[in-house]
């Protein structure tokens, strides 16, 4: 297994702190004509692309967005067709999307919906994930693009809502919040790396989209409240209605995970209760 990361020493640390096991690689995603160079070097059979521009709020440039969000999976669906694993039997790539694709529609979600970014996180992988599609018909690979919704779980970065709830549990100080009457599809970060492996092996058609959520909506409020009871924060340190919600909240019914179940056999188990106290064992021990 090859590991391509931005920074080799800061990802070994990390690697060994979560147990995982590779041949790191370091590279610069910008560099898409040497990104074709690595690729080729490496063949590997299945390629799971999880990079991403513009889930930091620090991350606004729009160049930056499409080169890594857009550019970077086609130039990976046109180098892996010239190097793909014929005796491979799985996908040749998995490419990571993103809810905030589907943007300001309604509904359940279907993966047939016509899409409406409102961000430029959204529209930059909704170009990536037509890359994907477009490139899988032209060369004859086979893709899949997972869409996720909202991962929590270990390895997240410091100021979103796990990482802070648990910062507020040993420092013993407040918590600033939304109202939380925002409904989102929680997914443990565990059941996200299944769902990308179960994909990998799955019939998918070439290009086609896969929603990787649990089908179930909870209120940001509710997460917290049964985050705050298994981290003994107390009532009065959780201070909602303290910040703004986002203007890019969507607002939807339960996300359909009809094609998810018809190509894996699985619904991801895992849920927010015991997330959490797993996310929160494993902190606990760093």
């Amino acid at each position: 297994m090859f590991l391509v990361v931005r920074d080799a020493a800061r990802a070994e640390l990390i690697f060994s702190t979560y147990g995982i096991s590779g041949e790191v690689v370091e590279f610069d995603l910008n560099r898409l004509e040497d990104l074709r160079k690595l690729i080729v070097r490496l063949r590997p059979s299945i390629t799971f692309n999880l990079a991403g521009y513009g889930v930091d709020r620090s991350e606004r440039d729009e160049a930056d967005a499409y080169r890594i969000n857009a550019d970077l999976p086609r130039t990976l669906c046109e180098t892996i067709a010239e190097c793909r694993d014929l005796e491979w039997p799985g996908q040749n790539l998995i490419h990571t999307g993103s809810a905030l694709e589907y943007g300001e529609i309604g509904g359940d979600l279907a993966e047939d919906s016509q899409p409406a970014p409102a961000t430029l996180y959204g529209k930059s992988k909704l170009a990536g994930t037509q890359a994907v599609a477009r490139c899988c018909g032209e060369y004859a690979i086979s893709g899949v693009t997972a869409r996720l919704f909202t991962v929590y779980g270990p390895g997240e970065r410091e100021g979103r809502l796990g990482p802070s709830l648990m910062d507020a549990a040993r420092t013993g100080q407040a918590i600033q919040l939304t109202d939380g009457r925002q409904r989102r599809d929680f997914i443990y970060v565990a059941d996200v790396a299944e769902g990308l492996l179960r994909l990998g092996l799955s019939s998918a058609a070439p290009g086609e989209i896969v929603n990787l959520a649990t089908g179930l909506l909870t209120t940001v409020r509710q997460f917290v409240e049964q985050a705050a009871g298994i981290l003994n924060i107390p009532d009065e340190r959780l201070l909602f209605g303290a910040l703004p919600t986002r203007p890019e909240e969507m607002n939807h019914l339960p996300v359909a995970i009809d094609r998810l179940r018809r190509l894996t056999g699985w619904t991801p188990p895992t849920g927010i209760p015991e997330g959490i106290r797993e996310a929160w064992a494993f902190e606990s021990q760093r």
